[in-house]
């Protein structure tokens, strides 16, 4: 199997491609997908994670024979600024060969400013990556109750802050969003460092989706990121639920905001 993939369903609207250099995470987040997905426990999932075995000589193999032309994402399952057992060595390694082979790439991650180590490599590909964080509340207290592991709200904005000044392209993720509210806020707080706002919901947690009105949610995000000229995605299961909110061709697009 190739370490090189393309993505199905909700994770394709994120990226072309994919590359995943852990097999695990630590930020212990309660809504995530990757141990069922994985067909693991929880407890598992997030025990220290370890790097893929293999998983930057497969990728030296790979990109000799065929280098794409589109962007890949670090990561889909785990992080790859999560705590690590090689402090986040592997993900170095795998921005390095990437880099080497003039393949785009886009960071998504929790770590807040752990990714800073890797600064260098960041601004070597100039405008052929993307660095991003996942924005979900904007306190320590909900963070830490849902997202035990990872950095707290300050540290990921002040981390996009630092990015942007660094002349890096940034975005955020913004999904789940679990309280429509904190999410509003935390969009209002980057629009001085967030290039590039990707724009979700929360599906089937709890039920918490369904006391939500989306169409009013969707609506206050665009009457806040329209004028200030950001580029927005919107994905498809918000526009579903929010189907009432007309949107643009370019805020319905995935690929448009990829680094290129």
């Amino acid at each position: 199997m190739s370490v090189i993939y393309e993505p199905r369903g909700k994770a394709r609207e994120y990226s072309p491609l994919a590359l995943n250099v852990y097999t695990g995470c630590s930020h212990m987040c309660k809504y995530c997908y990757a141990p069922s997905c994985l067909q693991k426990t929880r407890d598992a999932y997030f025990r220290k994670p370890e790097p893929r075995k293999g998983v930057i000589e497969n990728l030296k193999k790979e990109l000799a024979k065929s280098r794409p032309t589109e962007q890949v994402l670090l990561s889909f399952i785990g992080d790859p600024y999560c705590e690590a057992s090689d402090d986040n060595a592997v993900t170095r390694q795998a921005l390095e060969v990437l880099l080497e082979n003039k393949v785009p790439v886009a960071v998504l991650t929790k770590g807040g400013a752990r990714c800073l180590k890797d600064l260098d490599l960041f601004k070597a590909y100039v405008e052929h990556i993307q660095v991003g964080a996942t924005l979900t509340f904007d306190n320590n207290p909900d963070s830490t109750e849902w997202e035990a592991g990872a950095a707290s709200p300050l540290e990921r904005m002040d981390t996009l802050r630092t990015l942007h000044r660094e002349g890096i392209r940034t975005f955020a993720s913004f999904e789940p969003v679990v309280v429509p509210e904190q999410s509003l806020e935390l969009m209002q707080r980057g629009l001085d460092c967030i290039i590039t706002y990707k724009i979700g919901k929360i599906n089937n947690y709890q039920g918490i989706d369904k006391t939500i009105n989306w169409a009013e949610f969707l609506k206050q995000a665009l009457d806040m990121l329209r004028p200030a000229g950001k580029q927005i995605y919107i994905k498809h299961d918000l526009r579903k639920a929010a189907s009432s909110v007309r949107l643009y061709g370019n805020e319905v697009l995935p690929d448009e905001h990829n680094a290129a």
